[in-house]
């Protein structure tokens, strides 16, 4: 929402209209001009943000896959040295 400057009455008095309303076009001209400007450069900073997200998620991603491949492995190592162990215990037994 654009704040419009404006001049008290004593400026437009002592410079006259025509320097008071020229000035007042200048104050928001560089208004809109820094508006602009801390928009483009908001755009960017949070262009940059939303990519760095994106990376860490995609690593974060692959980390949890990588871990989670991990612990499938070492599950089934265990499952299948308790399963040899029980079948040895078992045969032992029958013995």
């Amino acid at each position: 929402m654009p704040v419009t400057a404006k001049l008290s009455r004593r400026f437009y008095d002592r410079l006259g209209d025509e320097i008071a309303n020229e000035l007042v076009d200048w104050f928001n001209a560089v208004d809109e001009t820094y508006r602009s400007e801390l928009k483009e450069v908001n755009e960017l900073n949070f262009a940059r943000f939303d990519a760095r997200l994106e990376q860490r998620v995609a690593e974060l991603h692959s980390e949890f896959r990588t871990g989670l491949a991990r612990v499938e492995n070492r599950l089934v190592t265990w499952m299948f040295v308790f399963w040899v162990t029980t079948l040895a215990t078992l045969l032992g037994l029958r013995h």
